[in-house]
């Protein structure tokens, strides 16, 4: 078995920003490579590039408020020869500038790595207009883009520093709240690959497939589950873009039904992704959980995640619906 935090089902389970993973990995990343650069939109502590900032000022790169002059500046490091990352909120980068990340860096096919903090309703009091919940289906789109979506602040640094080796635009979607620590460092990540974190000992009768924050809460309704009698394995999706095929069908074929849950509209994001794979290769029933075609709004983030269904309670209601 996958090697898992061993307090994730204690209630003193460690929680970290996801992003605070971000900054660490990239610290790292700097330190071990010099062509890293990081360029940030006046959101230096909020994104956690502030220790990047602090231990390499001459390679840091604050922008203001000019997140598609930076996508173009990012494309044009990366064309000699540096490695940047460029962060801001998620709503304004991949958000607001869409059309520089398609056409100076996709288009390019410049290695520029766009770390979207902020994602999802649980930026809370924020706000609907703060709140990107379209940024996987805008940015798995584009041609050469890789789509990463941590489940926690040990995966995001792990996606961080693999991002940092290779020669692809790069998406790394990131949440502001605190979050479960699910991994561990001996956990293994590789872009492109998904993992089951979790299996009952129970009778299969559904597979989920989760990603970014919401791992937790997959892993705890299938927790819920097994006690009723209902196994549910888990699938911890990782790289939304380029998608694990083989471990999609494999699930599939062992379960009979799948449950895609992700922080995100449900049209066009990861379980869209899901979706495409099996009705090209192996036709399943499937649902999504996510938010359905609408705006988020202001809250408390764990308020907003239960009222848009994406607690643990939502996920057992959508699976046991499912499997009837």
């Amino acid at each position: 078995m996958i090697s898992l935090n061993p307090k994730l089902f204690d209630a003193d389970v460690e929680q970290v920003p996801i992003r605070q993973g971000f900054g660490d990995g990239l610290l790292l990343a700097g330190k071990a490579d010099e062509r890293v650069v990081a360029l940030c939109c006046d959101l230096t502590e909020s994104t956690k590039m502030d220790a990047f900032a602090k231990e390499f000022p001459k390679r840091f790169f604050e922008m203001g408020i000019t997140e598609q002059s930076s996508a173009s500046v990012a494309s044009g490091m990366a064309a000699m020869g540096k490695i940047p990352f460029l962060s801001s909120y998620a709503m304004f980068s991949p958000g607001r500038n869409w059309e520089q990340i398609r056409t100076t860096i996709c288009y390019n096919d410049r290695p520029v790595k766009i770390a979207g903090s902020h994602a999802g309703v649980s930026v809370g009091p924020d706000g609907g207009t703060h709140q990107a919940l379209e940024d996987i289906a805008i940015t798995r789109v584009m041609p050469r883009m890789v789509v990463i979506t941590p489940c926690d602040s040990i995966e995001a640094k792990k996606a961080t520093l693999a991002a940092a080796k290779t020669n692809s635009p790069t998406y790394i979607r990131l949440a502001r709240e605190k979050t479960p620590v699910v991994t561990t460092e001996d956990t293994p990540f590789e872009i492109g690959k998904a993992q089951i974190f979790y299996r009952p000992a129970v009778a299969i009768k559904v597979g989920i497939i989760a990603c970014g924050s919401l791992v937790y809460n997959a892993i705890m309704a299938a927790r819920e589950l097994e006690k009723k009698g209902i196994g549910a394995v888990v699938m911890n999706i990782g790289t939304v873009k380029p998608i694990d095929r083989e471990a999609v069908v494999t699930l599939a074929k062992e379960c009979g039904a799948i449950v895609t849950v992700e922080e995100h509209q449900v049209a066009g994001g990861m379980g869209s992704a899901v979706a495409e794979v099996l009705a090209a290769e192996h036709p399943t029933k499937i649902k999504f959980v996510g938010v359905q075609d609408q705006f988020g709004q202001s809250g408390a983030p764990a308020e907003l995640v239960k009222h848009y269904g994406m607690d643990t309670e939502g996920i057992v209601a959508a699976i046991e619906n499912v499997i009837k």
